[in-house]
């Protein structure tokens, strides 16, 4: 793919193809604009001005666009985005008005996972030119998260395991000059003893391992990213169908999120010091797997009965929530693929959110919802505590009832999370499971630009 830099560009007048943009309410106003011949090509292609729909108008020995969208004036991430999937390569201008957020989806629009092909037959690049040359990196930076995210989620789990997210987290700390410490073997067993018990299974090219990157100016405000790494999840001795291990590479779309975050919030300097932990591990079957009925000891020190080896994800999370909450951090957002019970509820688009204080969950909400990619809040209910009771430990890890799986994962988490941090979890997807425009099927981020533009808005650049 063409970088997403190259994709929007000033406008400095060149020669470019015209995108006439009209509503339904509008179209017919814009009809009677064109020549009969004009007319009878656009009613040809069945264009009525419909979103999504677009029609190619010949205009002598040139041609111009028009596409439908909902509304002229405001502009949806998504607007342009089938445009930039469809159109020949070359360059494009909107006839009147300006792109907006829509330069988001031009640039996504154009995203194909190649790298496995032996013949990539993708088209050549359409480039959009604007006037709004204050706003182009905003939208490509975003773009940029969003595409590295699919990029991580999308590759198979042999190439995308614990030690290529360690690569990865390099990568990120000498971009963005921050310093990284990786925690295995012997020491993991010992800080993270409930990470290194989910991964201890692997092969010993996946073996287990806790990444935790550190970048900003210790006078700042702590904000800790956390993302869950599961690489691949077999689902252990509670072993899942084949059905439901087909997609399992995206386990990892947690840390994928957060990576993306955390590479967004250090290009824009933000007046934060960073703490980025991603515990990476491949949960698998071999004599050395954790068992139904083990109880593990956790870096917190509380004590947790395994009722499920599929209910993995909050395990390696707990640790790391530990660790996170001992920067004393004013913040903590994680992301993490954690259930099918988010999914029940919500379907593929929404992420599940949930958050201590009220305030904070709105303020990422608004964000969400401002920058199309809308969360939904779940409840962090007390009554459903009980579900995690253990006779033989601290706590349970996996309720052994069918009810509120998801708000009973996020309390889990809660219980490692220290006392009063204001926190927020996501339970992401991070997934489409079918094409929409800008979004191609495969990895996709689900709440990765309403915690950018949440956080953005709380600490400032």
């Amino acid at each position: 793919m063409t970088e997403a830099k190259a994709l929007i560009r000033p406008d400095r007048g060149e020669s470019a193809v015209a995108i006439h943009l009209v509503s339904k309410d509008t179209f017919e106003a814009f009809a009677k604009t064109l020549t009969a011949g004009q007319r009878t090509a656009v009613a040809a292609q069945k264009f009525e001005g419909g979103g999504y729909q677009y029609a190619i108008v010949p205009d002598g020995d040139s041609w111009f666009v028009v596409s439908g969208v909902a509304n002229v004036e405001s502009l949806s991430s998504w607007c342009l985005a089938k445009l930039a999937e469809e159109l020949p390569e070359g360059l494009y201008r909107l006839a009147s008005g300006d792109p907006g957020p829509a330069m988001f989806g031009w640039v996504t629009g154009q995203y194909r996972f190649t790298r496995y092909k032996s013949e990539d037959k993708s088209q050549g690049p359409r480039v959009l030119l604007t006037g709004q040359v204050g706003q182009i990196d905003s939208y490509v930076a975003e773009a940029e998260a969003e595409i590295f995210l699919r990029d991580l989620v999308n590759a198979p789990p042999e190439d995308m395991g614990p030690a290529e997210l360690e690569a990865e987290c390099e990568r990120l700390a000498k971009a963005h000059k921050a310093e990284l410490t990786v925690v295995r073997g012997d020491a993991l067993e010992q800080e993270y003893p409930m990470v290194h018990a989910v991964g201890r299974a692997a092969a010993r090219q996946h073996a287990p391992r806790l990444m935790h990157l550190v970048w900003g100016d210790p006078a700042h405000p702590v904000l800790a990213v956390v993302g869950k790494g599961v690489c691949f999840d077999s689902g252990g001795l509670n072993i899942k169908p084949g059905s439901g291990m087909r997609l399992m590479k995206k386990d990892m779309g947690g840390a994928a999120h957060a990576l993306a975050l955390a590479g967004l919030a250090m290009g824009a300097r933000l007046k934060v010091r960073m703490h980025l932990l991603v515990p990476a591990v491949e949960n698998a079957i071999s004599g050395g797997a954790f068992r139904p009925g083990d109880i593990l000891k956790s870096r917190k020190g509380l004590t947790v009965e395994i009722d499920n080896t599929d209910a993995e994800g909050r395990l390696i999370l707990g640790d790391a929530l530990t660790r996170a909450s001992e920067e004393s951090p004013d913040l903590i957002v994680d992301f993490a693929t954690l259930t099918g019970a988010a999914r029940v509820a919500l379907g593929p688009d929404l992420p599940a959110l949930f958050a201590r204080r009220d305030e904070t969950a709105e303020a990422f909400l608004a964000a969400g919802k401002a920058n199309d990619d809308a969360a939904w809040r779940l409840p962090l209910h007390d009554g459903y505590r009980e579900y995690l009771a253990s006779d033989v430990a601290d706590m349970a890890n996996s309720a052994a009832n069918p009810f509120a799986g998801a708000s009973v994962a996020g309390l889990f988490l809660d219980r490692f999370v220290g006392e009063g941090i204001d926190w927020v979890h996501f339970d992401t997807f991070a997934w489409s499971p079918a094409p929409k425009p800008g979004r191609a099927r495969g990895g996709r981020g689900l709440g990765l630009r309403a915690a950018w533009h949440a956080i953005r808005a709380r600490y400032g650049s």
